[in-house]
């Protein structure tokens, strides 16, 4: 794979602004392929150090903290799914990047598979960490439970904002996300998304439960994939792993950087430009 930029990019960490806010970037530079990092729903481009170490210099490596997320990106008065796809556009526009493999995390899987899905001359591939399953977990007992949660976690979330562990969000706004999240999951919303994808990508799915889930729902959630494959030659799952939801990227951080190096490679064979 070949970037659009000839100049060699220095490295770079600043603000970007979108829309009515701005979001904390880094890009190591170099003249390596370019990749875009989405986080999870709430964490921060501080999960990825693993999976960039691993893969090392032979890629340029971008990412950002989305909106309200982290110790600098702004607030917002829109933290929609649609938003966080639109900020992918704008860190790739602010870096001088025209075309990037796209790697996501849980909710940023799902956000890499949207862009990968609606961008298929600019997307070099996708790798998809635990999310962007199609899955109709979402009803009216999962929303209740979700506010529910969210509103007992509200007290505890001003104590650790200062760390930039947890969002600058109140609990309503962040029950609201994860909602979001699952209607757009839901298989007659996700299942063509995936079916169009037109690029290399690769699946890294745990084994374990994540923060919130019960009994086998995750695994239940994750069979999914099976028939997403099946039925798109360009979409493989590279791995299973032991880890769980939340720890994946920490303890199975080398199959995510072997699944970007099959992308890379599969790029590569079908002469991706």
């Amino acid at each position: 794979m070949s970037t659009e930029t000839t100049a060699r990019p220095s490295a770079w960490s600043g603000t970007v602004p979108v829309d009515d806010t701005t979001l904390a970037v880094t890009d190591t530079g170099g003249s390596g392929t370019p990749v875009l990092y989405c986080n999870g729903q709430f964490a921060t481009q501080g999960y990825w150090k693993r999976v960039i170490a691993e893969l090392g210099d032979g890629y340029r490596h971008i990412t950002f903290d989305e909106r309200a997320r982290g110790r600098t990106s702004g607030r917002s008065a829109d933290y929609s799914f649609e938003a966080c796809v639109r900020d992918v556009d704008a860190v790739l526009a602010a870096r001088g990047v025209d075309r990037a493999l796209v790697i996501g995390w849980s909710y940023g899987a799902f956000v890499a598979a949207h862009w990968a899905s609606r961008n298929p001359r600019r997307a070099l591939g996708a790798v998809l960490v635990d999310g962007a399953q199609p899955h109709d977990w979402l009803d009216d007992a999962m929303e209740q439970r979700i506010r529910e949660q969210f509103r007992r976690w509200g007290r505890f979330l001003p104590l650790l904002r200062p760390t930039g562990l947890t969002p600058r969000m109140n609990g309503e706004e962040m029950a609201q996300c994860n909602i979001e999240l699952g209607r757009v999951a839901r298989e007659r919303a996700l299942a063509p998304v995936l079916d169009a994808v037109a690029v290399p990508t690769r699946y890294v799915v745990a084994s374990g439960s994540s923060l919130g889930s019960r009994g086998d729902e995750q695994e239940r959630i994750r069979a999914s994939l099976t028939a997403v494959a099946a039925r798109n030659p360009h979409i493989e799952i590279s791995a299973k792993v032991a880890s769980s939801h939340g720890a994946i990227l920490k303890k199975d951080f080398r199959a995510v950087a072997a699944a970007a190096r099959e992308v890379t490679s599969a790029g590569c064979a079908r002469g991706g430009r």
